[in-house]
């Protein structure tokens, strides 16, 4: 049960109702996080505007799915997994996919890279070493697309934190719990 509560999708103020209707655009609904965050328009806005530059970015939205159910799995939150797998096959990922990257694994080279450099971020929170930096280089990222992995990684960070501390219903189709679930 939600201990921070969704907003109703009637009535909202303007500038929430501008979000909501944005995100109805995009998605065909608005989803219980993004109800949850407009608690706080400033929240919701922030979530809404780095999650818009980012789908800008070179990493692609499949691989930016693959980062956020490999974030979603190392930081235990139920919501984003289901969330992540049902939008990562809407951007073409398969079921294996799904499963190798909540493992940290993915077929295609500079997406391994990014998952690799993301779960080193995630378990260093961010104090990652010249190794592993060369390494992310080496495997073929460009500057950019790690600048790209660190803000992913920030990204469902938050919208993984903020899931658990709202404990926000999740309106996805269920999957596995992660690994790292705390109850």
């Amino acid at each position: 049960m939600s201990r921070i509560h969704p907003l109703a999708l009637e009535n909202p103020t303007p500038q929430v109702k501008l979000m909501f209707d944005a995100v109805q655009r995009a998605l065909g609904t608005v989803p219980n996080m993004m109800r949850t965050m407009a608690q706080s328009p400033a929240v919701l806005n922030g979530y809404l505007s780095l999650s818009g530059a980012l789908a800008k970015g070179t990493l692609g939205a499949k691989a930016g799915e693959q980062l956020a159910l490999l974030t979603a799995e190392e930081n235990g939150c139920l919501y984003c997994a289901s969330a992540h797998t049902a939008l990562g096959q809407l951007h073409g990922l398969d079921e294996n996919e799904i499963s190798e990257a909540r493992e940290g694994r993915a077929s295609i080279a500079k997406v391994q890279a990014a998952l690799t450099l993301a779960r080193s971020v995630i378990e260093t929170r961010g104090h990652i070493g010249d190794a592993t930096l060369r390494a992310a280089r080496e495997s073929g990222l460009t500057d950019g697309e790690i600048g790209e992995v660190v803000a992913h990684v920030a990204l469902n960070v938050f919208t993984n934190y903020f899931n658990s501390v709202a404990a926000t219903d999740v309106d996805f189709p269920a999957v596995r719990a992660p690994k790292n679930l705390v109850a």
